[in-house]
C-alpha cells in the first residue's frame, strides 16, 4: 500500500511538471486565433440554430485545432530523443512508458481545456441568442474525443522518429489526412463516415431541417467517439510496446491495451459502414439505434398575425417576418377564398438518396395548407434575404397559388392548366429581381405561363392590380376560372 501511495503522489508530481512545462500551454493562444479566424467568425455568421452550429463546430473545430494540438504533441513525445537524454533517463525507477504517459496526459489536458473552451463559446453564444431548442451534447463529444486521438498520434510519431524536422512532417500529413479524408465518403453505407468531421449524412451535413422536427440521433456519434477512443489505446498501446525498459508486465499490459483499442476502432469503422440515410437527414446504425428516438419533437408553433396566419417551427421564428413579407400580398388575395386554406403550417423536410448517390430534398406532404420552408437560410453559405425571398416565391407562392387556382391539383394531374390559369397564377406571385427565367423554367406551361406568350402579357395586366381588386375578382369568378371558362381577354 505505502508503495502504491508513493507511485501515485510521485506520478501527480511529474503530471504537475509537465504540465508546467509543456509546449501546448504555449500554443493555446495560436488555437484560440485559428478557431477564431476559420471557427468561430463562420459559426457566429450561421442562423443562431443549436442543430446548426453544433453540427458546423463538428465540421471545424477539430480540423483548426489540430496543428497546434498535434504539432505540440510531436515536439514533447520527441523531447527524450531530441535531446539524447534516453539512456540517462532509463536510469531511473519509472518505466520509460510511464514517463511518456505523463507527458502525453499532460498535453491532451491543455489541447482539452483549448477544445472544451471553444465549445463552451459557441454553446454560450448560442444559447443566448436561439430562440428554441437546447444544446446538442454529441457533436461536442466527437470532437472532445478527437482531441486525444490527435495528441497521441503525434506524441507516437515524435517517440518513434525523433527529430527536428517530424513535428512539421506529422502536422502536415495529419492535417490533410484528416482534411482530405472526408472527400472520400460517398452517399450512406460508407466506412469513410468514421471521419470525426464527418456530422451526419454525407451531402446534407449542417442543414436546418436536420435534427429540428425529430430529435439528433447519435448513431454516428456513438461510433465517431468509439473510432477515437480505439485509436488512442492502441497507438499508446504501441508506444508501450516499443518503450525499451519496460517489464513483462508492463509490456503485457500495452498488449492488451493495443489489441482493445484495434478491436474498438475496426468494430467502429464497420458500424458506420452500415449506416443508412433516414427521411430526417441523419444516419441510422441498425446495431446503435433506438427506435424511441425517431418520434418528432413536440413544439408550439410561432405563428403570423396575417389574414391567413402563417405557422412555422420555433426554431425558424426568426424567419417568420421574411416569410409574410414575401407573401404578404399572395395571402390578402386568397384569404376567405373557396379552397383557400384557413392556416398554413411548415412541414419538414424529406431526405432521399438519388441513384447517383446525390442527395434529393423535397418537401413532403406540401399542399395548400403546409409548406416547407428551404433549407438555404438567409446567412447560410453566404444565402441573401433576396435569394431567400426569391427560394419562397417558386416554392411556397407558386405552390400555394397553384393548389388555390386550380382546385388542389397543382397542376400535377389531370389537364394542363389553361392560359387564363397560368396567367392568374404568374400575376399573383411576386418574385424578386434576383429570380431570372431560366429559375422559373421547370414552371412554364406548368403552373407559369412561358415569356412572350399572351398568358404571360395577361399576367402581367393582372399584376398590376392591388391585392384587394385581385381578391375581389377572384371572389365572383374563381369557380369560372377552375372550370376553364375564363378567357386571357376577360382577365382584368
Amino acid at each position: 500500500m505505502r508503495r502504491a501511495g508513493t507511485s501515485f503522489l510521485g506520478s501527480g508530481r511529474l503530471l504537475r511538471i509537465e504540465l508546467r512545462r509543456n509546449a501546448m500551454l504555449w500554443l493555446l493562444p495560436v488555437a484560440a486565433v485559428l478557431f477564431w479566424y476559420n471557427g468561430y467568425r463562420n459559426l457566429m455568421a450561421l442562423p443562431s440554430m443549436w442543430n446548426l452550429r453544433a453540427m458546423a463546430l463538428q465540421n471545424r473545430l477539430l480540423l483548426d485545432l489540430i496543428i497546434p494540438v498535434t504539432g505540440a504533441a510531436a515536439w514533447m513525445g520527441s523531447r527524450e530523443g531530441r535531446r539524447d537524454i534516453t539512456d540517462l533517463l532509463e536510469a531511473t525507477a519509472r518505466p520509460r512508458w510511464s514517463r511518456q504517459l505523463a507527458t502525453w496526459a499532460a498535453t491532451t489536458a491543455w489541447a482539452e481545456a483549448g477544445c472544451l473552451s471553444c465549445i463552451a463559446v459557441i454553446y454560450v453564444m448560442t444559447a443566448r441568442q436561439a430562440p428554441w431548442g437546447g444544446p446538442l451534447w454529441w457533436p461536442a463529444a466527437v470532437s472532445a474525443a478527437g482531441v486525444p486521438a490527435l495528441t497521441a498520434i503525434g506524441f507516437a510519431a515524435g517517440a518513434w522518429f525523433p527529430g527536428r524536422f517530424v513535428t512539421p512532417l506529422v502536422t502536415v500529413v495529419a492535417f490533410f489526412g484528416l482534411a482530405f479524408g472526408t472527400q472520400a465518403a460517398s452517399g450512406d453505407h460508407s466506412y469513410w463516415q468514421i471521419s470525426p468531421l464527418t456530422a451526419g449524412a454525407v451531402g446534407i451535413g449542417a442543414a436546418p431541417g436536420v435534427a429540428t422536427f425529430y430529435p439528433y440521433l447519435p448513431d454516428l456519434s456513438i461510433a465517431q467517439v468509439m473510432f477515437a477512443v480505439g485509436v488512442t489505446a492502441a497507438v499508446l498501446g504501441a508506444l508501450g510496446l516499443s518503450a525499451a525498459g519496460n517489464g513483462r508486465r508492463l509490456r503485457g499490459l500495452a498488449a492488451v491495451i493495443t489489441v482493445t483499442g484495434l478491436g474498438a476502432a475496426g468494430t467502429s469503422v464497420a458500424l458506420a459502414g452500415t449506416g443508412r440515410l433516414d427521411p430526417h437527414g441523419m444516419i441510422v446504425i441498425p446495431a446503435l439505434h433506438d427506435a424511441a428516438s425517431g418520434q418528432p419533437v413536440s413544439f408550439a408553433p410561432r405563428c403570423s398575425r396575417t389574414v391567413i396566419p402563417v405557422c412555422v417551427h420555433p426554431a425558424y421564428s426568426a424567419f417568420l417576418p421574411a416569410v409574410t413579407a414575401a407573401m404578404g400580398a399572395e395571402l390578402t388575395e386568397l384569404a376567405g377564398l373557396p379552397g383557400a386554406p384557413a392556416r398554413i403550417s411548415q412541414v419538414p423536410v424529406a431526405y432521399q438518396l438519388g441513384p447517383d448517390r446525390s442527395v434529393n430534398v423535397s418537401g413532403g406532404g406540401q399542399g395548400a395548407s403546409s409548406f416547407a420552408l428551404p433549407d438555404m437560410l438567409p446567412g447560410l453559405f453566404g444565402t441573401t434575404s433576396a435569394e431567400f425571398a426569391g427560394q419562397l416565391a417558386q416554392n411556397l407562392g407558386v405552390q400555394l397559388m397553384g393548389d388555390v387556382i386550380l382546385g388542389g391539383s397543382g397542376g400535377a394531374a389531370g389537364s394542363s392548366p389553361s392560359p387564363a390559369q397560368l396567367a392568374v397564377i404568374g400575376g399573383s406571385v411576386r418574385f424578386p429581381a434576383s429570380v431570372e427565367d431560366r429559375d422559373l423554367a421547370p414552371l412554364f406551361g406548368r403552373l407559369l405561363p412561358s415569356p412572350g406568350s399572351p398568358a404571360s402579357l395577361a399576367a402581367r395586366r393582372f399584376a398590376e392590380l392591388t391585392p384587394a381588386a385581385k381578391h375581389d375578382w377572384l371572389a365572383h369568378h374563381l369557380a369560372a376560372l377552375r372550370a376553364g371558362r375564363i378567357s386571357l381577354a376577360q382577365l382584368p
